[in-house]
């Protein structure tokens, strides 16, 4: 290692020193605490650690560990799988549970990860001595990673993503992350590999299929029933659902509200707040705008014609996806967001609407607005008008379940494909 990256970890090293003791006060990583910083001793030696930083990387995790195989005939494949954060650690959790005793082949023990401090991450891989790291989606980890270059440890990093922040972030030091870089990076798009790239040198970047694909596959089959809310909507009038609606976007929904109300008076809107804590805020705004509204929560009937539905529940949007007409999808109608899974309606057999901001899934790729499975509006004004028009047209449920299923699996295998890098490196180990 050159002497400019051991100073720079010495600097590391020190900042961490001194961030450990104001970490404490943080609630959510007192959670884990005694796991992050060892104190609850170290992991147990494993042939794979599997870094997912929180619920959608260990989903991933959970995708390409399904089917994997021991290399070995005589042992199972020891893995440690580790995150930050309690709802990753759950699903990971519940992989160990359903791994063990299944004949897989595999033996998964799951820890928050280390402060990645230099000197805990020293003695945390001591005492795992993986013959392989297997970072997912974007963890760039300088006391890891340097510590994995010191014993000898090669890096995976798969399902790859880096927007052009991040990369502009790490190249105020780019000699650091070009002598730490991992072995082998799998991009999951072009522009992610050249990012990946002008960090870490383009030879060690390739392009892999998105594994978040291979966890869409069959998703229609778990689509409930619209029967579901038979006891809330009646039964002859349209139901519009504006789903995962973000802060930032209100003002504008106010509009899409107002709209439906004068242009489609006898529809009944479900209005879904992406957050629980901004209910007493919409109870207001509707009162504000006249509008005719009760929290689900209250219903003990089928309720009016033109009635918005303020969501106060949990649990009920996929069932009110199979029941709409026609759906909004917030968190994409104000530049400050980057849109929310407009995927689970799709999969339902609605074509969704969406705001012009939703880079967070452009990993979806382009080709499903221009096969139009999804709209997207240039504004609220535009929303609202896609969203009469879906009301006026029927519904082709079944079609457009059946080409979303065909989009969803001609992208597929992206897992496969991480196993297979996996076995690679583990053979030639």
């Amino acid at each position: 290692m050159r002497r400019s990256v051991r100073a720079a970890m010495r600097a590391y090293s020190l900042l961490w020193k001194a961030a450990v003791p104001v970490l404490r006060s943080n609630g959510r990583l007192r959670d884990g605490w005694d796991e992050r910083t060892l104190q609850a001793g170290v992991p147990a030696g494993a042939d794979v650690w599997i870094q997912a930083a929180s619920a959608g990387e260990a989903y991933l995790a959970r995708e390409i560990l399904c089917d994997m195989k021991s290399p070995w005939t005589d042992r199972p494949l020891r893995v440690l799988c580790t995150t930050n954060t309690r709802q990753g650690r759950d699903i990971l959790g519940k992989l160990a549970d359903d791994v063990h005793g299944s004949g897989a082949g595999l033996s998964v023990q799951v820890r928050m990860f280390p402060f990645d401090a230099p000197g805990i991450m020293e003695k945390a891989l001591h005492a795992v001595r993986p013959k392989l790291a297997l970072l997912l989606e974007t963890e760039i980890w300088p006391g890891f990673l340097s510590q994995c270059r010191n014993l000898g440890v090669p890096v995976l990093l798969a399902n790859g993503r880096m927007n052009p922040r991040s990369l502009a972030g790490y190249l105020t030091w780019p000699g650091l992350f070009r002598d730490l870089a991992p072995d082998a990076v799998m991009a999951v798009s072009d522009r992610d590999a050249s990012r990946f790239g002008t960090l870490f040198g383009h030879e060690r970047v390739s392009v892999m299929p998105n594994i978040k694909f291979d966890r869409m596959v069959g998703a229609g089959a778990s689509c409930p029933d619209g029967d579901l809310l038979s006891d809330v909507l009646p039964r002859d009038e349209p139901f519009v659902v504006l789903g995962s609606v973000r802060k930032q976007e209100e003002e504008r929904i106010d509009t899409l509200l107002d709209g439906l109300r004068r242009r489609a008076p006898e529809a009944v809107t479900g209005l879904f707040p992406r957050h629980m804590e901004r209910l007493e805020r919409w109870r207001e705004r509707l009162d504000e705008l006249g509008a005719e509204w009760i929290a689900r929560s209250e219903i003990a009937g089928p309720v009016k014609p033109g009635t918005v539905i303020l969501w106060d529940t949990f649990g009920e949007l996929i069932p009110a996806y199979s029941r709409a007409d026609a759906v909004f999808v917030g968190g994409s109608l104000d530049p400050r967001l980057k849109g929310q899974n407009f995927l689970e309606p799709l999969t339902c057999g609605l074509r969704p609407v969406i705001g012009p901001y939703w880079s967070s899934f452009h990993w979806v790729g382009g080709e499903i607005v221009e096969s139009g499975l999804v709209d997207v509006a240039e504004d609220e004004n535009d929303v609202l008008r896609l969203l009469l028009e879906a009301i006026s047209a029927p519904v082709d449920r079944e079609g457009t379940a059946k080409a979303a299923a065909e989009y969803i699996r001609s992208r597929t295998g992206g897992a496969d494909a991480v196993r297979k890098r996996l076995a690679q490196f583990l053979i030639n180990e």
